[in-house]
């Protein structure tokens, strides 16, 4: 027997109770039923990103959405600030280059959280800066960004919009959207959302809508005033991810059955026994600066192939960790607590980290990062 482990930063495991709603038979997208559906997962959308606006849902994953948010709201030439301080803020780099951006850069470490003051001082110094794009969660560093603190910066000018790509934070951290400024917010389905890979999520403030006025680049499938005018009526431009958001709507359900505040306080309790675990066995985290809930990552020994390790504990172990990505692979193992995740699943992580690691010859004393992990995780079980 191989029992399999989802313990990378998406896709996620998905709940069985949320399996067997998208198991149900197929309805059509164009009924009352489905509508409902809609309706209400709309709904939980908005608690979750704390907003009045419309969180409107996209077929695609959370790349889709990151595009429709520049070619939404900004125009070929405008200047751009880009947070890159890891894989994803890249991508945020590269988007906006292929639609003829003027990309600004503020290029950090890997493991690095910005300073709020760097962005601040960037924008006193470049006033005609048309939007700040960066992470909330760093999926390839596992650093988390002060939203809040840069929110608060932007919110006062009102030529400047504030996107956020919060595909692995929002639903692990409290993300407030309308209270701290944010303008574009994105995620997707397959993280916190504890879903199958896509749909896309995407919410606009006014400021951000009243941008879309003014933006030129032409688009079809990814037209959001499009989708807004269809989503009010709680159906779709196109056809939608039926069966997702059927599942969707359980989620939110679970999610707020949970209560927001003790989903983020688990993914925080799950990430502080993590990193006490990795850190009880001699590793060095990855994170420099303000470290995600979302997942955790940890520097190999110098010179062991952390390729072969995380493909052998795949294959051979059945639980499925995540490498680094460019200049770090095989340097680092990300472990995820995110989504459908609780403290049995940090120690199942855990152990399998000591396990595969004392097999592959790397020395430390076995059993120290469970007991680490133990120590944080006994106060919070049956809770």
């Amino acid at each position: 027997m191989l029992k399999k482990y989802l313990m990378a930063p998406g896709p996620t495991p998905v709940p069985e109770r949320v399996l067997l709603e998208m198991a149900k038979p197929m309805i059509h997208h164009r009924t009352d039923e489905f509508s409902k559906t809609f309706a209400e997962a709309s709904a939980g959308l908005k608690k979750v990103f704390n907003t009045k606006n419309e969180v409107l849902m996209l077929a695609g994953s959370g790349t889709a959405a990151m595009e429709a948010a520049i070619i939404n709201t900004l125009n070929p030439g405008d200047k751009v600030l880009v947070v890159d301080a890891g894989k994803f803020g890249q991508r945020w780099k590269n988007i906006s280059k292929t639609f003829g951006m003027d990309v600004q850069v503020i290029e950090l470490e890997w493991g690095s959280s910005v300073d709020p003051a760097l962005v601040e001082n960037f924008l006193k110094s470049n006033p005609d800066t048309r939007a700040v794009m960066i992470q909330g969660s760093e999926t390839s560093t596992t650093a988390y960004h002060d939203i809040e603190a840069i929110g608060r910066i932007i919110s006062s000018r009102p030529d400047t919009i504030f996107i956020v790509d919060g595909i692995t934070s929002i639903g692990v951290h409290e993300t407030k959207m309308d209270e701290w400024g944010i303008d574009v917010a994105v995620t997707g389905s397959q993280k916190a959302f504890m879903l199958p890979p896509g749909l896309a999520f995407i919410a606009l403030s006014e400021k951000a809508w009243k941008f879309c006025e003014t933006a030129t680049i032409p688009r079809y499938y990814l037209d959001l005033k499009r989708e807004l005018k269809n989503q009010l009526e709680s159906t779709t431009a196109y056809t939608p991810a039926v069966t997702i958001i059927n599942g969707l709507k359980v989620v939110l359900d679970m999610m707020l059955e949970e209560g927001l505040e003790n989903v983020y306080k688990r993914h925080q309790i799950n990430g502080d026994a993590t990193r006490a675990a990795v850190q009880a066995m001699g590793f060095k985290l990855l994170p420099t600066g303000i470290p995600s809930n979302a997942a955790t990552g940890f520097y190999l020994p110098e010179g062991f192939e952390g390729g072969k390790f995380v493909k052998f504990m795949r294959e051979k172990v059945g639980i499925t960790y995540a490498g680094g990505q460019d200049h770090l692979k095989g340097k680092i193992v990300r472990v995820s607590h995110l989504g459908y995740h609780d403290a049995f699943d940090t120690i199942v992580a855990i152990s399998g980290l000591e396990m595969g690691l004392s097999r592959f010859g790397v020395k430390f004393q076995m059993g120290a990062g469970v007991a680490a992990a133990q120590e944080i995780l006994k106060n919070y079980i049956g809770e």
